[in-house]
């Protein structure tokens, strides 16, 4: 796993339309694996592929707040792939990677909280979301 190159705004890519992802090649599965390790040394819960320079449809998720949003700043928990984590480590929820990502049902409820983007180092604003969104999606092994 490698550590990508976080775009910055206003670099022009973070406002260009992704590709679908047509097959899970091993190019696919490894790119969502940086994408993980990338937003996990960020302490970010959340990254896109135009993030990191990619023109594909696939995000990464933690279900779990970074580090920073917990207030241990000093945590340097890293995540590795499924298949090397001993049993204590995969009772940790891991962060998640969804290919072609699309929002299929969302709730009527809304609630405001304080967001911070990666790409926006620094900035931090309330931001009003749903409260519950499904996606369908892909993940790493198809």
């Amino acid at each position: 796993m490698a550590i990508l190159k976080i775009k910055k705004y206003p670099d022009p890519i973070l406002r260009k339309k992704c590709q679908e992802v047509k097959e899970v090649t091993e190019e696919i599965k490894n790119l969502g694996w940086d994408m993980v390790e990338t937003m996990t040394e960020n302490q970010g819960i959340g990254l896109s592929a135009p993030q990191v320079g990619e023109l594909k449809r696939i995000i990464v998720v933690h279900p779990m707040p970074s580090p920073a949003k917990r207030g241990e700043a000093g945590d340097e928990t890293k995540f590795q792939r499924p298949e090397e984590r001993t049993p204590e480590e995969k009772a940790i929820k891991s962060p998640q990677i969804f290919i072609n990502p699309k929002i299929t049902e969302k709730s009527k409820e809304t609630e405001i909280d304080e967001e911070g983007c990666l790409s926006f180092p620094g900035l931090f604003l309330k931001i009003k979301r749903r409260k519950a969104v499904k996606i369908a999606a892909l993940n790493e092994r198809g």
